[in-house]
């Protein structure tokens, strides 16, 4: 059958039946690129995406848009620059405007050991061929000037990293144009088809159960965020994630006021002007577990608290909407995307608030991943057996604020 809800959807959504090469579990960001990249990168079209809901309607549409690529460790600014790279060509790859804004991204330093970590930060991502700055209080406000920098005030600017090249992009087209990108290279999407269970046969996949019949694969890539671990316990795997709500809210619609994305890692908070004009603000994630797409009220009320501190200027702005995500966390805050144990099935979960910006980089590596049954090198450090051998990617409290 063919999809007709939503916005200009061209692809089709046919009875699951047959048999695929790869079966996607996921229709969000992740796993409509590893989809699109299957099919340019490496000719593998026999693909089937399977959402549970609509196209990437879960966390790719409740996604805070920003796009970065200034972690501090290798492996991280590896893969995330790689993807920052791919933002700065894919409207021209894909033939279709995704709205990507190149307007910089400011880490702001409220203490002397926020100084140490970022001029540190700033230092790493050089050598890593990154594009980064360290601010005095001075040049934030010429890169920002809402920006309070007084040092009476509560949260006191002493400087800022920045990131010229980053920005942010419109969520939902980047989802529309990977999508019909693939689906015209003969990808195929099933939308309200949820995955219940996983067949293995002498410890190699066979297929999927789904609520709308068996599906029969040869290969399995599990690209469910926040779920991640609920679909791998089907196939007797179990993760090292948990799932946490995250939450943001957008204001009314105002006049352009933000010219840049302004982060702290100190009040964990981060603030951005869409493209339409609301101030799109978010915060950490709940310390709770859950699966709920709602968080705590006290989570926002500090967020918001903290944000009229470091701009004055929004405080008659009204509240137009809020909504709340659920995302993987692993125990160094980095993403898990590799091989399993079980024979052609992979996995891509663990990246907490990172995802949206590592779409386009983890979709090239993934689907490098499922079509040669070996790593990517740029996802290599984030194989699941680094929880064995030790070998971690500590982005906690590393890479400033982790959106």
């Amino acid at each position: 059958m063919t999809t007709t809800t939503g916005r200009d959807r061209l692809w089709d959504s046919p009875e699951p039946e047959g048999s695929y090469d790869v079966v996607i579990v996921g229709g969000g960001g992740h796993g409509i690129a590893t989809a699109y990249y299957l099919a340019k990168n490496h000719g593998i079209t026999n693909v089937a995406v399977l959402e549970k809901g609509w196209l990437a309607g879960g966390n790719m549409a409740r996604n805070t848009t920003i796009i970065r690529s200034n972690y501090l460790w290798d492996e991280s600014a590896g893969i995330y620059e790689h993807a920052l790279k791919l933002w700065e060509g894919l409207e021209d790859d894909l033939g279709y405007d995704v709205q990507f804004s190149q307007r910089g991204v400011l880490n702001l330093a409220h203490s002397l050991q926020d100084v140490r970590e970022g001029v540190r930060r700033v230092n790493a991502n050089r050598l890593n061929g990154v594009d980064a700055e360290w601010l005095d209080p001075g040049q934030v406000t010429e890169v920002c000037p809402i920006v309070d920098v007084r040092q009476d005030a509560r949260h006191p600017v002493l400087g800022a990293t920045y990131q010229p090249r980053a920005g942010i992009a419109k969520h939902d087209r980047v989802a529309w144009g990977y999508a019909r990108a693939a689906s015209a290279m003969g990808v195929h999407f099933i939308e309200h088809c949820e995955v219940t269970g996983i067949e293995t046969s002498g410890g190699r996949v066979q297929a999927v159960q789904t609520t709308r019949g068996r599906i029969a694969a040869g290969r399995v890539a599990m690209s469910a965020a926040g779920h991640s671990s609920v679909v791998a316990g089907m196939a007797g795997l179990r993760l090292p994630v948990q799932s946490h709500p995250l939450q943001a809210l957008v204001s009314e619609l105002l006049e352009p006021v933000h010219p840049t994305v302004v982060m702290s890692n100190a009040v964990h908070v981060y603030v951005s002007q869409a493209h339409k004009g609301e101030l799109v603000m978010g915060a950490g994630i709940d310390a709770y577990n859950s699966y709920r797409q709602r968080g705590a009220f006290h989570i926002i009320e500090r967020q918001m608290a903290a944000v009229l501190e470091l701009f004055p200027i929004f405080s008659r702005a009204h509240v137009l909407r809020t909504w709340g995500g659920v995302v993987d966390v692993t125990p160094d805050a980095s993403p898990i995307v590799g091989l399993t144990p079980v024979g052609g099935l992979y996995v891509n979960c663990g990246w907490g608030t990172g995802g949206f910006k590592a779409t386009p980089g983890v979709g090239w590596c993934y689907a490098h991943t499922i079509a040669g049954d070996a790593p990517h090198p740029l996802n290599a450090p984030f194989t699941l057996e680094r929880f064995t051998t030790g070998a971690l990617v500590d982005e906690h409290g590393a890479a400033a604020v982790a959106h």
